[in-house]
Protein backbone atom coordinates (compact mmCIF):
# COMPACT_ATOMS: atom_id res chain seq x y z
CA UNK A 1 0.00 0.00 0.00
CA UNK A 2 1.73 3.15 -0.99
CA UNK A 3 0.46 6.56 -1.61
CA UNK A 4 -0.39 8.25 -5.03
CA UNK A 5 1.09 11.42 -6.15
CA UNK A 6 -1.08 13.21 -8.93
CA UNK A 7 1.49 15.02 -10.80
CA UNK A 8 -0.80 17.11 -12.79
CA UNK A 9 -0.67 21.04 -14.60
CA UNK A 10 -1.10 22.04 -18.17
CA UNK A 11 0.43 20.67 -21.05
CA UNK A 12 3.81 21.32 -21.98
CA UNK A 13 5.17 22.41 -18.69
CA UNK A 14 7.47 19.96 -18.00
CA UNK A 15 5.48 17.53 -16.02
CA UNK A 16 6.84 14.13 -17.94
CA UNK A 17 10.48 15.15 -17.57
CA UNK A 18 9.63 15.93 -14.11
CA UNK A 19 7.88 12.29 -13.71
CA UNK A 20 11.23 10.53 -15.80
CA UNK A 21 13.44 12.23 -13.14
CA UNK A 22 11.79 11.54 -10.22
CA UNK A 23 11.07 7.65 -11.51
CA UNK A 24 13.88 7.35 -14.16
CA UNK A 25 11.07 6.10 -16.12
CA UNK A 26 11.15 6.67 -20.21
CA UNK A 27 7.89 8.50 -21.17
CA UNK A 28 7.59 10.50 -23.91
CA UNK A 29 8.36 14.30 -23.34
CA UNK A 30 8.04 17.00 -25.77
CA UNK A 31 7.14 20.80 -25.83
CA UNK A 32 3.57 20.78 -27.59
CA UNK A 33 -0.07 19.28 -25.80
CA UNK A 34 -0.79 16.09 -24.91
CA UNK A 35 1.86 14.76 -24.80
CA UNK A 36 0.70 12.51 -22.22
CA UNK A 37 -2.86 11.02 -22.91
CA UNK A 38 -2.71 7.84 -20.74
CA UNK A 39 -1.63 8.25 -17.40
CA UNK A 40 1.48 7.06 -16.92
CA UNK A 41 2.30 5.25 -13.58
CA UNK A 42 5.45 4.67 -11.81
CA UNK A 43 7.62 4.57 -8.49
CA UNK A 44 9.12 7.06 -6.88
CA UNK A 45 10.75 7.87 -3.43
CA UNK A 46 10.51 9.76 -0.18
CA UNK A 47 12.92 10.00 2.29
CA UNK A 48 13.30 8.93 5.72
CA UNK A 49 16.23 8.98 8.01
CA UNK A 50 16.60 5.23 8.77
CA UNK A 51 16.42 4.26 12.41
CA UNK A 52 18.89 0.95 12.09
CA UNK A 53 21.94 3.09 12.94
CA UNK A 54 20.33 4.50 16.45
CA UNK A 55 20.03 0.29 17.26
CA UNK A 56 23.79 -0.06 16.30
CA UNK A 57 22.23 -2.33 13.10
CA UNK A 58 22.35 -2.25 9.23
CA UNK A 59 19.47 -2.42 7.33
CA UNK A 60 18.02 -4.75 4.92
CA UNK A 61 15.17 -3.21 3.31
CA UNK A 62 12.64 -5.33 1.26
CA UNK A 63 12.03 -2.64 -1.01
CA UNK A 64 13.46 1.00 -1.49
CA UNK A 65 17.19 1.19 -0.93
CA UNK A 66 18.94 3.18 2.06
CA UNK A 67 22.15 5.12 1.24
CA UNK A 68 24.15 6.59 3.95
CA UNK A 69 21.68 6.39 6.59
CA UNK A 70 18.89 7.43 4.76
CA UNK A 71 15.55 5.27 3.37
CA UNK A 72 14.11 6.35 -0.14
CA UNK A 73 10.70 4.73 0.68
CA UNK A 74 8.14 3.78 -2.67
CA UNK A 75 5.24 6.10 -3.49
CA UNK A 76 3.51 6.33 -6.54
CA UNK A 77 3.66 8.88 -8.85
CA UNK A 78 0.85 9.31 -11.34
CA UNK A 79 1.48 11.60 -14.41
CA UNK A 80 -2.37 12.77 -15.61
CA UNK A 81 -3.10 13.87 -18.99
CA UNK A 82 -2.59 17.28 -20.01
CA UNK A 83 -5.35 19.89 -18.44
CA UNK A 84 -6.68 23.00 -20.67
CA UNK A 85 -9.35 25.41 -19.26
CA UNK A 86 -12.99 24.29 -20.14
CA UNK A 87 -11.96 20.59 -18.38
CA UNK A 88 -14.42 20.29 -15.89
CA UNK A 89 -16.96 20.28 -19.34
CA UNK A 90 -15.04 17.96 -20.99
CA UNK A 91 -12.94 20.15 -23.03
CA UNK A 92 -9.54 18.72 -23.90
CA UNK A 93 -8.52 15.19 -22.16
CA UNK A 94 -10.86 16.70 -19.74
CA UNK A 95 -12.55 13.92 -18.32
CA UNK A 96 -10.18 11.45 -18.57
CA UNK A 97 -8.11 13.86 -16.62
CA UNK A 98 -10.39 14.08 -13.57
CA UNK A 99 -10.95 10.38 -13.46
CA UNK A 100 -7.51 10.02 -13.50
CA UNK A 101 -7.10 12.49 -10.60
CA UNK A 102 -9.55 11.30 -8.04
CA UNK A 103 -6.90 8.34 -7.73
CA UNK A 104 -4.46 10.38 -5.97
CA UNK A 105 -4.02 11.57 -2.72
CA UNK A 106 -2.58 14.77 -3.07
CA UNK A 107 -1.26 16.73 -5.86
CA UNK A 108 1.73 18.16 -7.51
CA UNK A 109 0.77 21.00 -9.87
CA UNK A 110 3.96 21.66 -11.92
CA UNK A 111 3.73 25.12 -13.19
CA UNK A 112 6.13 26.71 -15.72
CA UNK A 113 7.17 29.78 -13.65
CA UNK A 114 9.64 30.90 -16.67
CA UNK A 115 6.55 32.28 -18.28
CA UNK A 116 7.22 30.69 -21.79
CA UNK A 117 4.22 28.54 -22.22
CA UNK A 118 0.59 30.02 -22.86
CA UNK A 119 -2.58 28.73 -20.89
CA UNK A 120 -2.81 26.26 -23.22
CA UNK A 121 0.24 24.66 -23.02
CA UNK A 122 1.37 26.74 -26.50
CA UNK A 123 4.89 28.32 -26.75
CA UNK A 124 5.24 32.06 -25.94
CA UNK A 125 6.95 35.28 -23.73
CA UNK A 126 5.65 37.06 -20.80
CA UNK A 127 2.99 34.84 -19.80
CA UNK A 128 1.99 35.09 -15.91
CA UNK A 129 2.15 31.84 -13.96
CA UNK A 130 -0.58 33.09 -11.51
CA UNK A 131 -2.93 32.14 -14.02
CA UNK A 132 -2.44 28.66 -14.29
CA UNK A 133 -2.27 28.39 -10.37
CA UNK A 134 -5.20 29.53 -10.82
CA UNK A 135 -7.24 27.84 -13.35
CA UNK A 136 -6.33 24.56 -12.15
CA UNK A 137 -7.57 25.58 -8.80
CA UNK A 138 -10.68 27.05 -10.66
CA UNK A 139 -11.03 23.37 -13.09
CA UNK A 140 -11.02 21.57 -9.74
CA UNK A 141 -13.39 23.86 -7.49
CA UNK A 142 -16.18 23.76 -10.76
CA UNK A 143 -15.66 19.92 -10.59
CA UNK A 144 -16.71 19.63 -7.00
CA UNK A 145 -19.19 22.20 -7.90
CA UNK A 146 -21.02 20.04 -9.96
CA UNK A 147 -20.93 17.24 -8.12
CA UNK A 148 -21.88 19.24 -5.20
CA UNK A 149 -24.89 21.01 -6.83
CA UNK A 150 -26.08 17.02 -7.73
CA UNK A 151 -25.73 16.00 -4.35
CA UNK A 152 -28.18 19.32 -3.27
CA UNK A 153 -30.74 18.38 -6.24
CA UNK A 154 -31.39 15.19 -4.65
CA UNK A 155 -31.53 15.95 -1.26
CA UNK A 156 -33.94 19.10 -2.20
CA UNK A 157 -36.32 16.29 -4.54
CA UNK A 158 -36.47 13.40 -1.81
CA UNK A 159 -39.42 11.60 -0.62
CA UNK A 160 -40.89 14.76 2.02
CA UNK A 161 -41.41 12.04 4.45
CA UNK A 162 -37.18 10.96 4.44
CA UNK A 163 -35.15 12.17 7.86
CA UNK A 164 -31.89 12.19 5.28
CA UNK A 165 -29.43 14.88 6.72
CA UNK A 166 -27.81 17.01 4.12
CA UNK A 167 -24.15 15.88 5.18
CA UNK A 168 -25.47 11.94 4.48
CA UNK A 169 -26.84 13.54 0.87
CA UNK A 170 -23.68 15.06 0.34
CA UNK A 171 -21.21 12.61 1.71
CA UNK A 172 -22.74 10.09 -0.91
CA UNK A 173 -22.70 12.01 -3.54
CA UNK A 174 -19.15 12.92 -2.62
CA UNK A 175 -17.94 9.54 -1.98
CA UNK A 176 -15.41 9.19 -4.67
CA UNK A 177 -13.10 12.22 -2.98
CA UNK A 178 -13.45 10.45 -0.04
CA UNK A 179 -15.49 12.70 2.34
CA UNK A 180 -17.56 11.39 5.32
CA UNK A 181 -20.62 13.00 6.59
CA UNK A 182 -18.51 13.99 9.77
CA UNK A 183 -16.76 15.40 7.10
CA UNK A 184 -18.85 17.11 5.35
CA UNK A 185 -20.64 18.45 8.48
CA UNK A 186 -17.60 20.10 9.40
CA UNK A 187 -16.81 22.25 6.52
CA UNK A 188 -20.56 23.44 6.55
CA UNK A 189 -20.26 24.28 9.83
CA UNK A 190 -16.49 25.61 9.44
CA UNK A 191 -18.03 28.00 6.57
CA UNK A 192 -20.50 29.20 8.73
CA UNK A 193 -23.51 27.70 7.23
CA UNK A 194 -26.40 26.48 8.49
CA UNK A 195 -27.41 22.61 7.65
CA UNK A 196 -29.89 23.52 5.11
CA UNK A 197 -29.37 24.05 1.54
CA UNK A 198 -32.44 26.41 1.08
CA UNK A 199 -30.48 28.82 3.39
CA UNK A 200 -27.30 28.67 0.98
CA UNK A 201 -26.51 31.27 -1.99
CA UNK A 202 -24.10 30.49 -5.09
CA UNK A 203 -21.46 32.16 -3.52
CA UNK A 204 -22.19 29.80 -0.24
CA UNK A 205 -22.03 26.83 -2.66
CA UNK A 206 -18.79 27.82 -4.56
CA UNK A 207 -16.72 28.36 -1.28
CA UNK A 208 -18.18 25.18 0.09
CA UNK A 209 -17.00 23.51 -3.05
CA UNK A 210 -13.91 24.77 -2.82
CA UNK A 211 -13.29 23.94 0.73
CA UNK A 212 -14.34 20.23 0.63
CA UNK A 213 -11.81 19.99 -2.85
CA UNK A 214 -8.64 21.61 -0.70
CA UNK A 215 -9.76 19.08 2.26
CA UNK A 216 -9.83 15.95 0.11
CA UNK A 217 -7.38 17.04 -2.90
CA UNK A 218 -4.57 19.06 -1.32
CA UNK A 219 -1.51 20.35 -3.31
CA UNK A 220 1.97 21.84 -3.63
CA UNK A 221 3.28 24.13 -6.25
CA UNK A 222 6.48 22.69 -8.50
CA UNK A 223 7.21 25.96 -9.63
CA UNK A 224 9.52 24.65 -12.77
CA UNK A 225 12.05 26.19 -15.14
CA UNK A 226 13.62 27.93 -12.02
CA UNK A 227 17.05 27.58 -13.29
CA UNK A 228 16.12 30.82 -15.45
CA UNK A 229 15.97 34.44 -14.66
CA UNK A 230 12.60 35.04 -16.04
CA UNK A 231 11.42 32.43 -13.46
CA UNK A 232 13.36 33.63 -10.72
CA UNK A 233 11.61 36.86 -10.70
CA UNK A 234 8.19 35.59 -10.94
CA UNK A 235 8.73 33.32 -8.19
CA UNK A 236 9.98 36.80 -5.82
CA UNK A 237 6.93 38.27 -7.07
CA UNK A 238 3.72 35.10 -6.59
CA UNK A 239 5.30 33.74 -3.58
CA UNK A 240 4.87 37.32 -1.53
CA UNK A 241 1.71 37.55 -3.16
CA UNK A 242 -0.89 37.31 0.00
CA UNK A 243 -3.52 35.42 -2.90
CA UNK A 244 -1.36 32.32 -2.51
CA UNK A 245 -0.49 31.86 1.32
CA UNK A 246 -2.85 28.88 1.39
CA UNK A 247 -0.41 26.99 -1.01
CA UNK A 248 3.62 25.38 -0.45
CA UNK A 249 5.68 26.50 -3.55
CA UNK A 250 8.94 24.63 -4.36
CA UNK A 251 11.40 26.16 -6.41
CA UNK A 252 12.34 23.03 -9.10
CA UNK A 253 14.30 22.23 -12.22
CA UNK A 254 13.38 18.91 -13.58
CA UNK A 255 15.59 19.19 -16.32
CA UNK A 256 18.71 19.75 -13.42
CA UNK A 257 17.60 16.57 -11.76
CA UNK A 258 16.96 14.28 -14.99
CA UNK A 259 20.19 16.03 -16.00
CA UNK A 260 22.58 14.39 -12.75
CA UNK A 261 20.52 11.37 -12.20
CA UNK A 262 22.09 10.13 -15.80
CA UNK A 263 25.17 11.67 -15.02
CA UNK A 264 25.09 9.56 -11.87
CA UNK A 265 24.01 6.23 -13.96
CA UNK A 266 26.74 6.94 -16.13
CA UNK A 267 29.47 7.16 -13.71
CA UNK A 268 29.96 10.46 -14.51
CA UNK A 269 28.80 11.92 -11.12
CA UNK A 270 27.90 10.60 -7.40
CA UNK A 271 24.54 12.44 -7.11
CA UNK A 272 21.73 10.90 -4.66
CA UNK A 273 18.47 12.59 -5.20
CA UNK A 274 17.66 15.20 -3.57
CA UNK A 275 21.10 16.50 -2.30
CA UNK A 276 22.15 19.68 -2.56
CA UNK A 277 25.53 18.56 -4.16
CA UNK A 278 27.26 16.21 -6.18
CA UNK A 279 30.96 14.89 -6.73
CA UNK A 280 32.64 14.63 -10.32
CA UNK A 281 33.91 10.98 -10.74
CA UNK A 282 34.88 11.49 -13.98
CA UNK A 283 36.66 13.61 -16.63
CA UNK A 284 34.23 15.90 -18.53
CA UNK A 285 34.09 17.62 -22.07
CA UNK A 286 33.80 21.53 -21.87
CA UNK A 287 30.26 21.29 -22.51
CA UNK A 288 29.10 18.82 -19.74
CA UNK A 289 31.26 20.51 -17.54
CA UNK A 290 29.57 24.01 -18.12
CA UNK A 291 26.49 22.12 -18.19
CA UNK A 292 27.29 20.93 -14.34
CA UNK A 293 28.88 24.07 -13.38
CA UNK A 294 25.83 25.98 -13.80
CA UNK A 295 23.38 23.25 -12.03
CA UNK A 296 25.79 23.31 -9.20
CA UNK A 297 25.27 27.20 -9.24
CA UNK A 298 21.53 26.11 -9.06
CA UNK A 299 21.83 23.54 -6.34
CA UNK A 300 24.00 26.38 -3.96
CA UNK A 301 21.12 28.28 -4.58
CA UNK A 302 17.78 26.48 -3.76
CA UNK A 303 19.66 23.61 -1.88
CA UNK A 304 18.35 21.14 -4.51
CA UNK A 305 16.51 20.35 -7.98
CA UNK A 306 13.69 20.31 -5.61
CA UNK A 307 11.99 17.47 -7.85
CA UNK A 308 12.76 15.31 -4.49
CA UNK A 309 11.44 17.87 -2.13
CA UNK A 310 8.23 18.46 -4.22
CA UNK A 311 7.54 14.57 -3.60
CA UNK A 312 8.14 14.96 0.35
CA UNK A 313 6.48 18.24 1.22
CA UNK A 314 3.60 16.98 -0.79
CA UNK A 315 3.44 13.90 1.65
CA UNK A 316 4.68 14.91 5.00
CA UNK A 317 3.88 18.53 5.11
CA UNK A 318 1.02 18.99 2.89
CA UNK A 319 -0.56 15.20 4.13
CA UNK A 320 1.05 15.07 7.07
CA UNK A 321 2.09 11.38 6.78
CA UNK A 322 4.16 9.90 9.19
CA UNK A 323 6.86 6.86 8.55
CA UNK A 324 6.80 3.55 11.12
CA UNK A 325 9.10 1.31 11.23
CA UNK A 326 7.97 -2.51 12.89
CA UNK A 327 10.88 -3.81 15.18
CA UNK A 328 12.04 -5.66 18.10
CA UNK A 329 12.29 -4.75 21.94
CA UNK A 330 14.76 -8.13 22.28
CA UNK A 331 16.81 -7.03 19.01
CA UNK A 332 17.05 -8.37 15.66
CA UNK A 333 15.54 -12.14 15.50
CA UNK A 334 15.07 -12.46 11.88
CA UNK A 335 17.79 -14.25 9.90
CA UNK A 336 16.57 -12.71 6.65
CA UNK A 337 17.64 -9.36 8.10
CA UNK A 338 16.60 -6.16 10.44
CA UNK A 339 14.78 -2.94 9.95
CA UNK A 340 13.56 -4.48 6.54
CA UNK A 341 10.27 -2.50 6.45
CA UNK A 342 9.02 0.92 6.69
CA UNK A 343 5.12 2.21 6.45
CA UNK A 344 3.73 5.54 5.39
CA UNK A 345 0.94 6.20 7.38
CA UNK A 346 -1.77 8.79 7.80
CA UNK A 347 -1.40 11.50 10.73
CA UNK A 348 -2.95 10.42 13.82
CA UNK A 349 -2.87 6.54 13.29
CA UNK A 350 -2.54 4.52 16.41
CA UNK A 351 -0.93 1.46 17.20
CA UNK A 352 -4.05 -0.46 16.28
CA UNK A 353 -4.22 1.22 12.66
CA UNK A 354 -0.27 0.37 12.20
CA UNK A 355 -0.96 -3.78 12.96
CA UNK A 356 -4.19 -3.29 11.04
CA UNK A 357 -1.98 -1.97 7.60
CA UNK A 358 0.43 -4.64 8.39
CA UNK A 359 -2.24 -7.29 8.49
CA UNK A 360 -5.55 -7.83 9.07
CA UNK A 361 -4.85 -10.92 11.13
CA UNK A 362 -2.17 -8.99 13.85
CA UNK A 363 -4.62 -6.35 13.79
CA UNK A 364 -7.27 -8.64 14.87
CA UNK A 365 -5.38 -10.29 17.52
CA UNK A 366 -3.45 -7.10 18.99
CA UNK A 367 -2.46 -7.09 22.35
CA UNK A 368 -0.66 -4.18 22.45
CA UNK A 369 2.45 -2.41 21.17
CA UNK A 370 6.04 -2.08 22.31
CA UNK A 371 8.65 1.39 21.57
CA UNK A 372 11.68 -0.04 20.97
CA UNK A 373 13.51 2.95 21.51
CA UNK A 374 11.87 3.82 25.05
CA UNK A 375 11.60 0.13 25.55
CA UNK A 376 7.73 0.80 27.28
CA UNK A 377 4.59 -0.88 26.18
CA UNK A 378 1.86 1.32 24.23
CA UNK A 379 -1.71 0.82 24.37
CA UNK A 380 -3.94 -0.34 21.34
CA UNK A 381 -5.00 3.35 20.66
CA UNK A 382 -1.56 5.35 21.14
CA UNK A 383 -0.80 7.59 18.50
CA UNK A 384 2.17 6.83 16.76
CA UNK A 385 5.06 9.63 15.35
CA UNK A 386 6.65 10.09 12.89
CA UNK A 387 10.15 7.24 12.77
CA UNK A 388 8.31 5.43 16.00
CA UNK A 389 9.82 2.24 16.05
CA UNK A 390 7.02 -0.34 16.96
CA UNK A 391 7.12 -4.04 17.71
CA UNK A 392 3.56 -5.44 17.40
CA UNK A 393 2.41 -8.02 19.91
CA UNK A 394 -0.23 -10.17 18.60
CA UNK A 395 -1.86 -13.76 19.44
CA UNK A 396 -2.11 -13.82 15.96
CA UNK A 397 0.45 -14.13 12.86
CA UNK A 398 0.32 -12.62 9.38
CA UNK A 399 -1.06 -15.24 7.14
CA UNK A 400 1.47 -16.55 4.70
Amino acid sequence: MSYRIGLVGKPSVGKSTFFNAATMNDVPEGAYPFTTIDPSVGEAYVRVPCAAPEFDETCTPNVGVCRSGTRFVPIRLVDVAGLVPGAHEGRGLGNQFLTDLNETDVLVHVVDFSGTTDIEGEATEGHDPREDIDFLEEELDQWYLDVLEKGIDKYETRYHGSEAAIEVELAEQLSAFGITKDGVKQVILAEGLELDPETWDDADREELAREIRKRTKPMIVAANKMDTPAAQDNWEAITTDPDYDHLTFVSTSAHAEKALKNADESGAIDYTAGDDGFEVLADLDDEQAAGLDRIAEFLDEYGGTGVQTSLEAAVFNVLGCIAVFPGSANGPTDEKGVFRDCFILPEGSTTEDFAFHIHSDIGEGLLHGLDCRADRQVSKDHELEHRDVIELVSTKQAAP
